[in-house]
């Protein structure tokens, strides 16, 4: 077989990706969406709006679409793209000529549990840096606390707010200590139990295998997530945190099931998915099966110099995430989700492919939310908002490695639910679709 650059892998694989997602499916094992998918309605030309996009280059890798457009949005739902919208049919307009128009992003991996840890940050705060309109919560809450997330912060918030339920009762309330050194922490029933009783919140559970997090315990917190998420009987995917796990990593990854999560997958903190300049065997056949991989870039996740050859020789992404959270906002790498997916454009993949990874393919991960990560007529009237810059730019991993890029996405402002956060209300100000479901 010819050898084959980075770049040209990258652009064959994500081809190669897209025409799976066309047929049904985002990746093997994984199911498209649950619920009926959004019902197109006669794109009626007298229709009024609540509120119209106006002018921006829209893209939806979902429908092929790239194209300057206008989006009318009419109770919380997407109701036509066209050419042109006149705004007299609309009560607001939200001007966005000369931005790129993309599907609300979907952050797969992030800390948004405020108070309850010394990670948690508030979701609605973190839009004008983000331009964010659904966040899933990696393990902010265990079965004890789970009922704050839900009542104050899900309920309550404007984004749109799932979570993986940590395997740990305690969740990260104890952080920085390790929630996994005492496995008495690790309620099996009780976890499913939660999980079974919370479908439109949770979609599975949450570990962190890491040596400083489980100490001696070594893969016994997977194993005792993993038998949670199946006792559950709602079909749970277990989503990994690595980083210096314990033991072989091989034996960690070929516990891993179709449709659960490696997260952090490009770590550089030890034992790491590329060892020796090769990519381990066991991490290709996980992700063959259809365990998703998923970047979860962090304060300590992500290095350029394992991205660099895994996806060289065919670990490529499938969801691309922050791991966004006090500690890590405040690092070099700066990883809040616009410029985590910034650095995957200067790592080879094209636009479209970077938007996918985080909307389409988050989207079917969370399997929650018909139409949710795409711009259809009938799906939830979520939208991005973004400047593409171009110019030299210089973007610093976890381990202040350097790679020059020469553009990047600059957020602007969101749409959740037909509602912008930067235009005041025309209306009363109700706050639709709680715990996930549109």
């Amino acid at each position: 077989m010819p050898e084959v650059n980075r770049r040209d892998f990258v652009k064959y694989s994500a081809t190669a990706a897209t025409a799976v997602v066309a047929a049904g499916t985002g990746f093997p094992g994984l199911a498209a969406a649950s619920g009926p998918a959004p019902s197109p309605a006669v794109d009626d030309p007298t229709q009024r709006f609540d509120l119209v996009i106006a002018g921006g280059e829209v893209l939806d890798p979902s429908q092929n679409l790239r194209g300057v457009r206008d989006i009318g949005i009419t109770n919380g739902r997407i109701r036509a793209i066209r050419h042109s919208i006149s705004s007299d049919l609309t009560a607001q307009v939200l001007p966005a000529a000369g931005k790129l128009v993309v599907p609300g992003l979907v952050d797969l991996h992030a800390h948004v549990y405020p108070q309850a840890s010394g990670l948690g940050l508030p979701p609605d705060e973190l839009v004008p840096l983000t331009a964010t309109t659904t966040y899933v919560s990696a393990g902010d809450a265990g079965a004890n606390n789970v009922s704050g997330f839900k009542h104050w912060v899900a309920a309550q918030a404007r984004t749109r707010i799932l979570g993986f339920l940590h395997i740990s009762t305690i969740g990260l309330a104890g952080f920085p200590v390790g929630e996994m050194l005492n496995l008495d922490y690790a309620d099996v029933d009780l976890a499913a139990k939660t999980l079974a009783e919370n479908p439109e919140l949770l979609i599975g559970v949450k570990v962190r295998e890491s040596r400083n997090v489980v100490g001696t315990n070594g893969l016994t917190p997977l194993r005792l997530a993993i038998q949670a998420a199946e006792r559950s009987g709602t079909h749970a995917r277990v989503m990994v945190h690595i980083g210096d796990a314990p033991g072989e990593l091989s034996q960690l990854l070929d516990l891993l099931r179709p449709g659960d999560v490696l997260t952090h997958a490009y770590s550089g903190a030890g034992n790491n998915t590329v060892q020796k300049g090769k990519v381990l065997p066991a991490a290709l056949a996980a992700k063959q099966r259809g365990v998703v991989i998923d970047v979860g870039h962090g304060g300590g996740s992500f290095d350029f110099t394992i991205a660099e050859p895994a996806i060289e020789q065919g670990l490529t992404p499938d969801t691309i995430s922050s791991d966004i959270h006090a500690v890590s906002a405040t690092t070099p790498g700066t990883p809040f989700l616009p410029w985590v997916m910034s650095k995957f454009l200067t790592l080879g993949f094209s636009l479209e492919q970077v938007i996918q990874m985080a909307t389409a393919h988050p989207a079917r991960v969370i399997d929650r939310v018909a139409g949710l990560g795409t711009l259809a007529v009938g799906a939830p009237g979520d939208v991005s908002v973004f400047e593409r810059v171009e110019g030299p730019v210089t973007f610093v991993d976890t381990a202040k490695h350097q790679r020059r890029g020469t553009v990047f996405l600059r957020p602007i402002t969101a749409v959740k639910a037909g509602r912008p956060f930067t235009l005041p209300f025309p209306g009363p100000v109700p706050y639709p679709q709680p715990f996930g479901y549109p």
